[in-house]
């Protein structure tokens, strides 16, 4: 567990560091057609929205069905373009801390509790946990390529699911 811990702390910091960049380093995608920078900070907050509400739903109700949520149908639906960073940055910082708590409760005593993903079948508190530190670094890396790169968002792009 305290790899995990050490995880969500350090995808955590990385990424709240990104919130801060200037609107061309925010335009910036990681490979034509893809997400700006700024979606992917969208993104990774009602993400961890999602991935938040799963936590608590199997730690309170396990083994119910949990749904998929279509992250493109997010983009468009909540305007990622008009979107203020601050109000995904808040909402951010406060959710990880939310998750980093249940980590350090539960992912050795209850980690075993399952759930029913809609898409995936069967998985656990354990893989939801993990879920989380795995999906912010992979959208880490996409930001850092972004950011290496010379592409930039010309309309709202969509990300590789």
């Amino acid at each position: 567990m305290t790899q995990l811990i050490a995880d969500l702390e350090a995808t955590r910091d990385e990424t709240l560091r990104y919130f801060a960049l200037g609107a061309d380093d925010l335009a910036r995608t990681y490979a034509p057609g893809s997400w700006s920078v700024r979606f992917i900070l969208h993104h990774l907050a009602d993400s961890e929205t999602v991935l938040y509400d799963r936590i608590r739903r199997i730690l309170s109700e396990p083994r119910q069905v949990l749904w998929a949520f279509d992250q493109d149908a997010w983009a468009i639906g909540l305007d990622y373009a008009q979107l203020p960073l601050e109000i995904s940055r808040g909402v951010y910082a406060s959710v990880r801390s939310a998750i980093i708590h249940y980590a350090s409760r539960h992912y050795e005593t209850h980690g075993v509790l399952e759930f029913v993903h809609s898409v995936t079948g069967v998985r656990t508190l354990k893989d939801e946990l993990e879920k989380v530190a795995w999906h912010n670094a992979r959208h880490l890396a996409q930001i850092r390529s972004a950011l290496g790169g010379a592409n930039t968002a010309t309309e709202p792009n969509r990300e590789g699911a």
